[in-house]
């Protein structure tokens, strides 16, 4: 399971280190995608699959056909990208997507379960303020949706 919150420096050939935790679980080779509320997605490859499968799945296989599976599909299959962690635990982070979240020279990484999710210090610091404040009532909605 990818868990914790981590303060990572990005070099000037945008090349990122992942914690050593993440590491192991997420093997030699990921892929980075657009993400949501402003962050970018790391999933395993074998993760990425499930993924695949289920923003593709439909009972005729023709999702191409919804306009909306079409727009979304092509947000997150378009601009994702498999990346190789070199040998020293880092990743190259494509310009395109350091560019779509505003990075600099760090990003703050987030173990989400089953993705790690990379975001911009300061717009993760707002969001978790934010979110912070709506945990108790988004406890209540979860807890009641069951």
């Amino acid at each position: 399971m990818l868990i914790g919150e981590y303060i990572h420096t990005i070099d000037e050939k945008n090349r990122m280190s992942l914690p050593a935790k993440f590491r192991k679980e997420l093997g030699k080779k990921i892929i980075i995608t657009p993400g949501l509320d402003q962050c970018l997605f790391i999933f395993t490859i074998k993760e990425w699959a499930k993924v695949s499968k289920k923003l593709s799945n439909s009972e005729s296989d023709l999702s191409f056909l919804s306009r909306d599976k079409r727009s979304f599909n092509r947000f997150m299959f378009g601009r994702a990208a498999e990346v190789e962690l070199d040998s020293i635990g880092r990743i190259l982070i494509p310009t395109f997507l350091k560019e779509r979240i505003n990075l600099k020279n760090s990003a703050v990484v987030v173990g989400v379960e089953d993705r790690v999710e990379v975001w911009n210090e300061k717009v993760w610091e707002v969001y978790k303020e934010k979110i912070e404040k709506e945990s108790g009532e988004l406890a209540e909605k979860l807890g009641s949706a069951n």
